[in-house]
């Protein structure tokens, strides 16, 4: 049944493989089940029902996309969208926090029309090819960025990236971390990526530089958040811009992100196209719009599934083991706490277990700008922004705008402008009212 529904062989891959990558993108993005009740509880909501409905809204999302797209990727609330809730709408604009959630709710009935519509595959595959290994290199450097972050080796101090503390214990146990799975790599050594973070682990533990929190707890009710968005508010012609906004965010960071791991895997064709990108689409849309009714803001791809690829995840299985996972995580937060949870020390907190994997899993997309047309600056210096873009801004959406922008400037001005279909022109000039009016 499992190799009729996910082609595990057509993929090569096995049910012992996907199920490693499955925990290994859960631990990845797990941090969210802690971040999240954190971030909307600025906005009034109860910390412990947004833990629950985090894990399940994730959980049915990453279900439908194991099963209906069967692709190896895991959904969760986005980081962005969840402080623009909660921020920018709530805090910021005074907006209450059910109407901020039927604002998403309309967001991401718009996302599912244009993805019913095949507009966003239309999209996809208007994007050149060398904007697209551009993407995901761009998004190696960006998932590298967060782990040297994560990890202490970087701080930001007065505006500007500098040298961390190094003497950090966590920090330390994090570069013991790193050179493990980097060793593990080199050799061959099947489920490295996993397997360094168990070590990993296991060396902290005796030193304190992690701890053990317990294994089960009983879960908090939901109800305070359950089916409390308002709809009927959110209709309102004064909300068109938030809508517009967290449409704009989740269409272009899913965008990118399903490029940028869809080439790391080798979904993508040689002409450019992607098999199977309206399902993946459909399931993503989807997931934001169970994920209001959750009590939940925006439900979208994360980028941290590029940890499961990289240990071998190539089917939606993948994604079914990350779904039970999320499941059962309303039940073992005190464990998943322990693989996740941060090292203080004087004041600063550091990930040593979790940021050697996404510093790892950079490293590896990496390799894709051996793809990308460097003969051609019409064709180089577009991907570049891209790549640089979405570190330095901290957003695949505002990335993927510096290379459409530029890519489409470039050929103009060249006098290639017939190389440029016609979609890439509607999204640059998309990206050019982002930037100048949100």
């Amino acid at each position: 049944m499992l190799e009729r529904l996910f082609r595990l062989k057509e993929r090569g891959s096995s049910v012992k493989t996907e199920l490693r990558a499955g925990t290994v993108t859960f631990l990845s993005m797990a941090y969210i089940i802690a971040v999240q009740p954190i971030i909307l509880a600025k906005a009034g909501m109860d910390p412990g029902a947004v833990m629950v409905g985090t894990c399940i809204a994730s959980a049915i999302a990453t279900l439908i996309m194991g099963v209906y797209a069967n692709y190896p990727i895991g959904l969760a609330p986005g980081m962005g969208e969840n402080f623009y809730f909660a921020y920018t709408l709530v805090r910021g604009k005074g907006i209450p926090w059910r109407t901020a959630l039927g604002i998403v709710f309309l967001s991401g009935l718009a996302f599912f029309g244009v993805s019913l519509l095949r507009v966003r595959e239309k999209i996809i595959n208007a994007i050149p090819r060398s904007l697209k290994n551009g993407i995901a290199v761009g998004i190696g450097f960006f998932i590298a960025m967060l782990g040297l972050k994560d990890s202490g080796f970087v701080v930001m101090r007065e505006g500007s990236l500098s040298l961390g503390n190094l003497h950090h214990p966590g920090t330390l146990l994090a570069t013991a971390g790193l050179i493990i799975i980097a060793v593990l790599m080199a050799r061959r050594v099947k489920g490295a990526i996993f397997i360094g973070m168990v070590l990993t682990f296991l060396i902290g533990l005796p030193f304190g530089i992690v701890k053990f929190h317990g294994f089960i707890s009983s879960p908090p009710s939901i109800s305070p958040i359950l089916f409390k968005l308002d709809i009927k508010s959110a209709l309102s012609l004064s909300f068109i811009v938030p809508v517009l906004a967290f449409f704009i965010m989740d269409m272009f960071d899913t965008i990118g992100t399903l490029i940028g791991i869809a080439e790391q895997a080798g979904f993508i064709k040689e002409d450019g196209s992607l098999p199977g990108m309206k399902r993946a689409l459909l399931a993503d849309s989807t997931g934001t719009v169970v994920g209001t009714v959750l009590g939940n803001s925006t439900v979208t791809s994360y980028i941290e599934s590029a940890t499961g690829v990289a240990e071998g995840g190539r089917t939606g299985l993948t994604a079914v083991f990350v779904s039970v996972y999320f499941l059962l995580a309303v039940f073992f937060y005190p464990f998943i706490k322990s693989l996740i949870g941060g090292a203080n020390w004087k004041g600063t907190v550091v990930y040593p277990i979790t940021s050697p994997v996404l510093i790892i899993v950079g490293a590896m997309m990496f390799a894709n700008v051996k793809k990308m047309d460097l003969e051609d600056p019409t064709e180089y210096i577009p991907s570049l922004l891209t790549v640089l873009g979405m570190p330095l801004t901290m957003s695949i959406s505002d990335g993927l705008g510096f290379g459409f922008i530029s890519y489409v400037l470039l050929k103009l001005l060249a006098g290639r402008g017939r190389e440029v279909s016609l979609t890439l022109y509607i999204l640059a000039l998309v990206f050019v009212l982002k930037f100048a009016f949100l």
